[in-house]
């Protein structure tokens, strides 16, 4: 990610919020099936995390995705 300013106070790694947001927005996914799947990774993350980040980080990832 060329735009690292957001993350810069998120405690949690760029490649999970990464993963998260993707994960969420890719597949017709609920916010509870996205933390399921995640939980399989052994990634601990809540469903008001994965919303978080999609508000967050979401338009941010899109605009990567249409250049």
């Amino acid at each position: 990610m060329t735009n690292c300013i957001p993350f810069v106070y998120f405690k949690t790694s760029r490649e999970i919020v990464r993963l998260t947001v993707m994960l969420y927005v890719r597949f017709p996914l609920s916010l509870r099936n996205a933390e399921d799947l995640l939980h399989e990774r052994s990634i601990d993350v809540s469903q008001e995390t994965i919303r978080f980040c999609w508000h967050q980080f979401g338009p941010i990832f899109a605009s990567e995705i249409r250049k």
